[in-house]
């Protein structure tokens, strides 16, 4: 079993910034990429950000220069750095991995429980 944990969702003002965390525990032999997507009621969940084993990053077009997505490898960590936060960007965030329990074992999805973002104007 593989268990992702989020924290540090909360209610800001415009301008202000947040740290997302997310961490995965239980049976890991390996995690591929890590990444956020974030979900407004009525709407599809979407990508925000993505991080490779190799740190390779990518973004969001509107989030690009603002969120910033790092991991510690030894925590099987991933973070969240959002600056400059807009009202827009107020929605649900899902942390995920893409994780094998075995050598021989492909990856397997699996998805935080979510946090939420409150951003206000």
């Amino acid at each position: 079993q593989v268990q992702l944990a989020e924290y540090g969702g909360g209610l800001v003002q415009a301008g202000e910034s947040l740290r997302l965390s997310c961490g995965a525990s239980g049976s890991i032999f390996t995690i591929n990429h890590m990444g956020w997507y974030r979900q407004v009621p009525g709407k599809q969940r979407e990508s925000v950000a993505a991080i490779t084993s190799g740190g390779s990053t990518n973004y969001e077009d509107s989030v690009k220069g603002r969120f910033t997505i790092s991991r510690d490898s030894a925590k099987n960590t991933t973070y969240l750095q959002m600056n400059s936060l807009k009202p827009e960007d107020t929605a649900v965030y899902y942390c995920y991995a893409a994780i094998s329990s075995l050598a021989t074992q492909p990856p397997s999805f699996y998805w935080g429980q979510g946090t939420r973002v409150t951003v206000s104007s």
